[in-house]
Parts: structure tokens; C-alpha cells; sequence
């Protein structure tokens, strides 16, 4: 065996969840990359559907899954279907999320629940239903993808900041309730990469200086490069690794 071998995801299933566009295509991608077969997920068929030709027109081989992630029954019978009559998923990644920005004061009920639901219930709910099948086994990996504001906060967005610091919790508790199961339960945090969600901010020059200055490494970051920490946490060269958030984010956590 090589190093290079336990990074080899040959043989495995990887779900990623809102994998449609963003950064949960990026990592399905990536994960196919790396030798696993994906299982693409949206809410969206057409979003589905385009980014599974995508990935299989890059020669993966792809899986679909279309169920939403926020119905805790329709999750179930999608992972319990998936695992009867395909076989077992034995990578999860908890991506699905959504952001919403206005000041606290003005923040409309309604986006708060959706937010806590589509960012923390959802990863509780896709997590479990996958686990249950992972702890039979005595195996898997499940990485939950938080943000630099698990741990920092800005104006305008503090329930996504609340939503992403109860992930890095949940994936303390995931691993520290299912380690001894053989599950490795991790958490991967961006920082401010290029997305189709981002293309606002992306587009603001006066929001895009303030962040280059902001960051050690001077930029926004390129979705490309969360992939080598995914298929780190995804693959057996983790195996000792439980209940850790890694940042992805150029610096921006480790300097004021």
C-alpha cells in the first residue's frame, strides 16, 4: 500500500446532500474524483437531473436521489429505498443549506424556522437515517459542512450563524455518540468561496476588498479547493480523525 492508497474511495458511495449546484456538486465531483460512486441529491429535479449528465458525461458514475432533505419520513424512505435496492452509502456528506441576510431587528419568522430547518434538522435527519445503516456496519464517514461562522459572526446574518455553530455541535455529538460504532463524524467549515449563492458578494467590490483585506491569503476562495479536505475526512486516511471541524477559509479564523 502506498499513501497515496488511503485516499482511494474505490468501491465506496458518497450521498451529498443539495448537490445540485454550489459547493455540494464541487464535492460530489470531487468524491468521483476520488474513485466513489456519488449519489447526487436536490430538491430541484431539473438541478438534479443536469448535474448528474454533468457528472457523468466527466465519466462518474452517478447515482440520483431527489427527496427533501427537511421531511425526516421522506429521508428515511429515500436512504432505507436507496440502501434495499442499490446498496450501502458508506459516505455522507450533510451539504444542503441556505443563507438569507437582513439585519436581526427585521429577520421574518418564517426564514428563521426554514433556515433551522433546512440547516440543522436537515443534517440531523439525513445524518441519523444514514448512520443507522453505517452502525451495522461498523463503518462509515459522515462529514456535515458548517462555515467560518460556526465560530465568527457578521452583521446581517446572525441566525445562519446560529445555524452553523449548532452543526459543529451536532457533529461533536454525532461522534462522540457514534465513534464507537466505527463512524468518523467530521466537520468541514469554508470560508468565502465563489458560488452561485455568493455572486452578490462576489460582485460587490466594496465587500470584495473588505474580505481580500480580511483574509490572509487575500482572496475569496475557488470551490475547487475544498476538495482535498472532503476527500480527507471521506477516506481512511482520517480513521483516527472524530469530531473535528476543519477550516478551509485561507486564514481568516486564525487571524484578527
Amino acid at each position: 500500500m502506498t499513501t497515496l492508497d488511503m485516499f482511494n474511495l474505490q468501491g465506496r458511495r458518497a450521498l451529498v446532500t443539495g448537490s445540485g449546484q454550489g459547493i455540494g456538486f464541487e464535492l460530489a465531483r470531487g468524491l468521483a474524483g476520488a474513485g466513489a460512486e456519488v449519489i447526487v441529491n436536490d430538491i430541484d429535479a431539473d438541478r438534479l437531473s443536469n448535474a448528474a449528465a454533468k457528472l457523468r458525461a466527466e465519466g462518474a458514475t452517478v447515482h440520483e436521489l431527489g427527496f427533501d432533505v427537511t421531511d425526516p419520513d421522506k429521508v428515511n424512505a429515500a436512504v432505507d429505498g436507496f440502501e434495499a435496492e442499490t446498496g450501502a452509502i458508506d459516505i455522507l456528506v450533510n451539504n444542503a443549506g441556505m443563507q438569507f441576510r437582513t439585519p436581526l431587528e427585521e429577520f421574518p419568522t418564517d426564514r428563521f424556522d426554514f433556515m433551522m430547518r433546512l440547516n440543522i434538522n436537515s443534517a440531523f435527519y439525513v445524518g441519523q437515517a444514514v448512520a443507522k445503516h453505517m452502525i451495522g456496519r461498523k463503518a462509515g464517514k459522515i462529514v456535515n459542512i458548517c462555515s467560518v461562522q460556526s465560530a465568527l459572526a457578521r452583521p446581517g446574518i446572525a441566525p445562519y450563524t446560529t445555524s452553523k455553530g449548532a452543526v459543529a455541535n451536532l457533529t461533536k455529538g454525532m461522534a462522540t455518540d457514534w465513534a464507537k460504532h466505527g463512524l468518523q463524524v467530521n466537520g468541514l467549515a469554508p470560508g468565502y468561496f465563489k458560488t452561485e449563492l455568493t455572486s452578490a458578494l462576489v460582485a460587490d467590490e466594496e465587500f470584495t476588498a473588505w474580505l481580500s483585506a480580511r483574509t490572509p491569503a487575500g482572496r475569496w476562495g475557488d470551490v475547487g479547493e475544498l476538495v482535498g479536505a472532503c476527500v480527507f475526512l471521506s477516506s481512511g486516511a482520517s480513521s483516527f480523525v472524530n469530531g473535528h471541524i476543519l477550516y478551509v477559509d485561507g486564514g481568516i479564523t486564525s487571524s484578527l
